[in-house]
């Protein structure tokens, strides 16, 4: 489905300009989930089914309505999930850590989920963020097709960037079903990434900690 992200085109030139792109837009992605659900029905018949069935009539628009839920992050901007909730405190400057964060995402090779846990530190220079948007930093990247790779470092440098802190940790720990359900099927295998920013990677002290604090209340 065609949308118009978060991040392009801001502002217009006057309410009809607006008005006139936001009915634009709106025939666009009309038209592009209409594609979406034609492009569902081809997959069914390729599996031998039958599309027009009474299980499956109504499966082409819940996949689409799926798939439009699970990659919603692109219509997000995580630079303003952030900055609205920016708070100066001269005081603190010891490590913030959100850890156990829940999230599920789409390997971009196979479209096929993957989820678990991500964990996300800092620490604070002069300024501090608000911790539930830590959890939405994490949300918008993740609903969208991804590599768990590439999920970690973009939330630790649009941490880094936006918040400007000493120092940003990421770990994210996941299980990828493009693993167990198909190729290798390996069924207990999880894949952990890092990132280390500013202090946590010219600091040892500071890396020691925060791997300290991740293995806090584990066997």
């Amino acid at each position: 489905m065609k949308r118009i992200r978060a991040d392009e085109n801001r502002g217009g030139r006057g309410s009809k300009v607006g008005k006139a792109s936001a009915e634009t837009a709106a025939r666009i992605d009309a038209n592009s989930r209409g594609q979406v659900e034609d492009a569902v029905r081809v997959i069914i018949r390729h599996m031998g089914e039958d599309p027009d069935r009474e299980g499956l009539k109504r499966t082409p628009a819940r996949v689409a309505s799926a798939y439009e839920f699970l990659t919603s992050g692109y219509a997000m901007d995580p630079k303003e999930a952030i900055n609205d909730a920016l708070f100066a405190e001269q005081d603190y400057q010891e490590m913030i850590l959100c850890k156990d964060l829940d999230f599920y995402s789409l390997c971009e090779h196979h479209l096929l989920p993957f989820m678990g846990k991500a964990h996300v530190a800092y620490l604070p220079n002069r300024k501090i963020v608000g911790l539930s948007k830590l959890a939405r930093l994490v949300e918008i990247y993740a609903r969208r097709l991804q590599v768990q790779e590439r999920l970690t470092t973009q939330i630790a440098h649009t941490l880094m960037s936006q918040v400007n802190p000493l120092g940003v940790a990421v770990v994210i720990e996941a299980e990828h079903l493009c693993m167990r359900m198909r190729g290798v099927e390996k069924q207990n295998c999880y894949v952990t990434t890092s990132a280390m920013l500013g202090a946590f990677r010219t600091h040892t002290e500071t890396r020691q900690e925060f791997m300290q604090l991740l293995r806090n209340g584990k066997p």
